[in-house]
């Protein structure tokens, strides 16, 4: 899936509200975090997302979002082979061992925050920790190339390097993407690509970058709610995104809080 939408630049009194609507985001996904646990309904994480962002006076950004029908609920949460847009349900049981990406959004003062993780479910095998491991590193590969002056095509390669040469797989037909008052404007930005091709990168740019990573195949299958979207194969796949600022200094992440669990390493940009 690709966004052929305007790019529009944000001044840094707009970028500032988008730190704030990221922030907010950034909470509700640590609250999810911290519910995780084997016996966990995704209908339960749901809740707990939604509640955090309406009290911090925001509303959640996924809730009626148009597609086959509108998206029903505030986060998406998608378990083992499914990569991305599963939707939460009551009967929907955590069970130890496995693994969930949950992808929430937030709107504030009509500005989207837009961010992403892959987290276990109690005790994960070798193989489950090491998809983790990659896919989290892989964003910010592709967050070190946002910067002005670059290309997509640099942020892609990026991170189609680093997933590939780990011996895992990047979907083709879903995309990162910029993100300002609406939650896909452009440009678009693939997890696979040629350095120094596409769109130049430039200061004022939002974009939220997503590796979407699969260990057996970069095919996927929609399933028969036509929303959610797993591996072919019914390989494990892992999910990690965050909104990022193109600013004159480099790349700035506006979707974190303090004790976010998912925070680049020191020194990273």
């Amino acid at each position: 899936m690709s966004w052929d939408r305007q790019i529009v630049l944000k001044s840094p009194a707009e970028i500032e509200i988008m730190r704030e609507a990221g922030r907010i985001n950034a909470l509700a996904l640590m609250e999810v975090w911290k519910a995780v646990r084997p016996g966990v309904s995704t209908a339960k994480l749901d809740a707990i997302a939604e509640e955090v962002i309406r009290s911090n006076g925001a509303k959640p950004a996924f809730k009626g979002y148009p597609g086959p029908y509108p998206y029903p609920a505030t986060i998406t949460a998608s378990i083992n082979d499914e990569l991305v847009h599963g939707i939460p349900r009551p009967d929907r049981i955590l069970r130890e061992g496995d693994i969930v990406s949950i992808d929430c959004g937030t709107v504030f003062e009509g500005y989207v925050g837009d961010s992403a993780f892959t987290v276990g479910v109690g005790e994960i095998s070798p193989e489950a920790q090491r998809l983790l491991k990659v896919t989290e590193q892989a964003l910010y590969a592709g967050i070190a190339r946002l910067r002005a002056g670059n290309r997509v095509g640099d942020v892609s390669a990026a991170i189609q390097q680093y997933v590939e040469s780990r011996g895992y797989h990047l979907t083709r037909e879903y995309t990162g993407h910029g993100v300002g008052r609406n939650m896909h404007e452009g440009p678009a930005v693939p997890n696979y690509g040629k350095p120094g091709r596409g769109v130049l990168l430039r200061v004022g740019m939002t974009v939220a970058i997503e590796p979407m990573v699969l260990v057996g195949t970069p095919k996927t299958r929609v399933l028969a709610d036509k929303w959610t979207v797993a591996s072919a194969d019914g390989s494990l796949t892992a999910h990690y995104e965050h909104s990022v600022a193109i600013t004159k200094d480099g790349p700035l992440i506006l979707t974190l809080c303090e004790g976010y669990p998912f925070q680049p390493p020191e020194g990273a940009f």
